[in-house]
């Protein structure tokens, strides 16, 4: 895989080094540059097209290196850890090589390997995009799933270097049954897509996916058993209105700091028997963004049912939710503010509690080297708790302080 991930790169950089000597360069067209990692529209950088404009190959990458420390409560039931501090030291949450581009004018393709991860990870995205008109299009591979603001976002482009915990954090089962724990957001996946803009101002998603997440490639489902005639896949659904035409995938860009843009999106998705077979899982969401100068905010909130299989032999659903609310503000053209607040109902809506989430952060970004700052803190608290025995059992897992540092380099 390592020979592999080598031919990649040697190929990209082959590639660009070609484009380097036409002297014909037009800036990259960012309707053909979808990747979900960096940005890149309007930037030359390296890149190989022909001159009738009908090709275009665009590789790219992204390197991101954090420092973290995280401490936990003494009595140890919120880590398996006997002392406060785990969980720290450097990590590399994403060292990712990839390459984008057109053909025949309608054709849109992707492709990219992360080497921080393993496994079926180790291929974060696969696809490619066939236009049949602005309003109708076909993706066809493994990519994000249609569900939710924050996952969607750019990976280089967002707000924090960590996703707010009711996102990508799993939920607290009643139950012994460790293999079910999904968390609210879908992520990459394997499937088929129908989407579109239409009118510059609605945009839509209609796909169906395995349902295993990114670390499967293969195809394992069957038929639901607890209706028969649906197979064991992910229906997914979302549908987007921008009153102000069609707004950038960022939460910070400090090369368009005169944006004015906004979005209200809703979205929905059903997993047939998910996570081992054993839950159909249903999640619905609602979400608010905007930009308007050096001023980005966000909000959205989302519901998950879990109804568990008749093997499992569990006759009552559970319930789970949870919403964030973030901002962020360029005090000068280089340096961002963020804050966020995040709540979460881990323990289910049968449970009394909530975990809630303040964060502090700021970016900065190194104009003209591509290299990116982010720096965050963050607060673990809860409240609602029946019990302190509830109380110290819904953050099982979590830190009570958490400060991580990130330095990311894109190109």
């Amino acid at each position: 895989m390592k020979k592999k991930f080598l031919v990649l790169a040697l190929t990209a950089f082959m590639c660009s080094h070609s484009y380097a000597q036409d002297s014909n360069t037009k800036e990259i067209d960012d309707k053909y540059v979808e990747n979900d990692v960096v940005s890149l529209a309007g930037k030359k950088g390296f890149s190989f097209s022909t001159k009738a404009g009908d090709f275009l190959f665009k590789p790219y990458a992204l390197v991101q290196t954090s420092l973290s420390f995280n401490r936990y409560d003494d009595q140890g039931l919120e880590s398996l850890y006997a002392r406060n501090w785990a969980n720290s030291g450097f990590a590399i949450p994403n060292a990712i090589l990839g390459f984008t581009g057109k053909a025949f004018g309608k054709v849109t393709f992707n492709l990219s390997l992360n080497a921080a991860k393993s496994g079926a990870a180790l291929l974060q995205q696969a696809w490619f995009d066939v236009a049949l008109k602005e309003s109708f299009r076909i993706r066809v591979g493994k990519f994000k799933t249609p569900f939710m603001h924050a996952y969607l976002t750019t990976l280089g482009e967002t707000l924090f270097p960590v996703l707010p915990t009711s996102v990508a954090g799993g939920i607290l089962m009643p139950y012994d049954i460790n293999a079910v724990k999904p968390s609210m957001a879908t992520g990459f996946d394997l499937g088929v897509q129908i989407h579109g803009l239409i009118n510059g101002k609605w945009n839509y998603q209609l796909g169906i996916f395995n349902g295993t997440g990114i670390d499967v490639n293969s195809a394992t489902k069957g038929m639901c058993d607890d209706h028969k005639w649906l197979p064991q896949l992910l229906y997914s659904g979302r549908l987007v209105y921008m009153p102000k035409g069609e707004m950038p995938s960022t939460q910070g860009n400090p090369n368009n700091l005169k944006e004015d843009k906004m979005q209200f999106g809703v979205s929905t998705s059903y997993n047939a028997e998910a996570e081992d077979h054993s839950s159909s899982d249903w999640r619905i969401g609602a979400e608010f963004a905007m930009v308007k100068n050096r001023f980005y905010f966000a909000a959205e909130g989302y519901f998950m049912n879990m109804h568990f299989t008749e093997i499992m032999h569990k006759d009552k659903d559970q319930n789970y939710w949870g919403a964030y609310a973030q901002a962020g503000y360029f005090v000068t053209p280089k340096l961002q503010a963020a804050l966020r607040y995040d709540l979460f109902d881990r323990n289910g809506t049968d449970e009394g509690g909530l975990l809630n989430m303040p964060a502090i952060g700021a970016n900065y970004y190194f104009v003209g080297s591509n290299l990116k700052l982010q720096m965050m803190y963050q607060y673990l608290g809860r409240t609602g708790h029946d019990t302190q025995t509830d109380r110290d059992n819904d953050g099982i897992g979590l830190s009570r302080h958490s400060v991580t540092a990130m330095l990311q380099f894109t190109f």
